[in-house]
């Protein structure tokens, strides 16, 4: 009870003022969450204006076409959360007749939605005593009650789960969820944590036993790999050769076609590749130019691309997705190529 006393003191004084603490909205609550997904609320901000404003009703995403979504989402990465998004509104239009649900159960079968996001709704939405338990919410509880088990794992979720129901105000229990997520936010941060003015220096284990730095503990981290791509910038009778992407984490967006290799390798041995002869073999073409090597790091890999810029004399249209500048505006593509487009002024 100390600590949550405490806690809503500290919220009432340096709560965040956001525009979906604004409303009950499950809608606009919903996207909110989902945006906050492994981003920061600096940079989620903008995104969220620009999604309500584009789609203020459930049934304007429902309605909407999934190049709308991806281009509204375009350079926030991780792009499978807007294409559960526009799933899932569709999915409530048609099994809920467009009204959210408002149990925890239902919330948690919907695509995209987790134990947290379900938590998230139930609670700012609807008001239901549940615990968050979100990266923040973990650093919290982990550095002032000493939790040394990693969250990733089976038991340590349910110790952190436990732990944080055990700690939820009986009131307040929306404000205090939003709490302890403002406090990891902006007190307890996961580098150079402020312990000069937290309210709780003197009850926290880690500060006290100097195991600030060490926790919360995690797990391994997963193996980074390297990817090397070399693009192909085709520009042809004023337009640009592009390709809908079908698989893996750029699904429904849009890209150059590109040539991988297994290793870094210089321009002469590139245009020696196998795939390189394979997609040349049946035009005469001219490489004018590269492009400085861009180094776009994921979750999983690290990707350098080098883009191309190539005259081809005989290009066979029929073969090929050729677009205007004025299309290439319209489409969504990777924050890679984005930067990429925007560095070199391509429209």
């Amino acid at each position: 009870m100390v600590f949550c006393n405490t806690l809503l003191k500290w919220y009432d004084l340096n709560k965040r003022e956001l525009p979906w603490r604004k409303t009950r909205d499950p809608y606009v609550i919903w996207i909110s969450e989902i945006i906050l997904q492994q981003t920061r609320v600096s940079q989620g901000l903008p995104y969220f204006s620009k999604f309500i404003e584009s789609f203020p009703s459930l049934l304007d995403l429902a309605n909407a076409q999934e190049e709308e979504v991806l281009k509204l989402w375009q350079g926030l990465g991780y792009y499978s959360r807007a294409r559960n998004l526009h799933y899932t509104a569709k999915c409530i239009a048609e099994k809920y007749d467009g009204i959210f649900p408002s149990n925890y159960e239902d919330i948690l079968s919907l695509k995209g939605v987790g134990n947290y996001t379900a938590a998230a709704i139930s609670s700012f939405a609807f008001d239901l005593s549940l615990p968050v338990v979100d990266g923040n919410v973990v650093r919290v509880l982990s550095r002032i009650f000493g939790v040394e088990t990693p969250f990733e794992s089976f038991s340590g979720k349910k110790k952190f789960y436990d732990l944080a129901a055990k700690l939820l105000d009986n009131k307040r229990h929306s404000e205090y969820n939003q709490a302890i997520m403002d406090f990891g936010a902006l007190c307890c941060t996961p580098k150079i944590p402020k312990c000069e003015s937290c309210p709780f220096v003197s009850m926290c284990i880690a500060y006290n036993t100097n195991n600030i730095n060490k926790l919360p503990v995690k797990l391994k981290k997963i193996k980074i790999t390297n990817r090397f791509l070399n693009y192909l910038i085709i520009n042809h009778e004023e337009q640009f050769i592009f390709s809908k992407i079908n698989k893996g984490i750029w699904k429904g967006m849009y890209q150059f076609p590109y040539i991988e290799v297994e290793k870094k390798i210089n321009k002469n041995e590139l245009f020696e590749e196998e795939n390189w002869k394979i997609f040349f073999c049946d035009y005469k073409y001219k490489v004018i130019a590269s492009s400085k090597v861009y180094l776009h790091k994921l979750s999983h890999q690290n990707i350098y691309a080098t883009f191309w810029f190539i005259n081809v004399q005989n290009l066979n249209k029929k073969n090929f997705k050729c677009v205007s500048k004025q299309e290439l505006m319209q489409l969504p593509v990777p924050r890679l190529i984005e930067k990429f487009i925007n560095d070199y002024k391509l429209i």
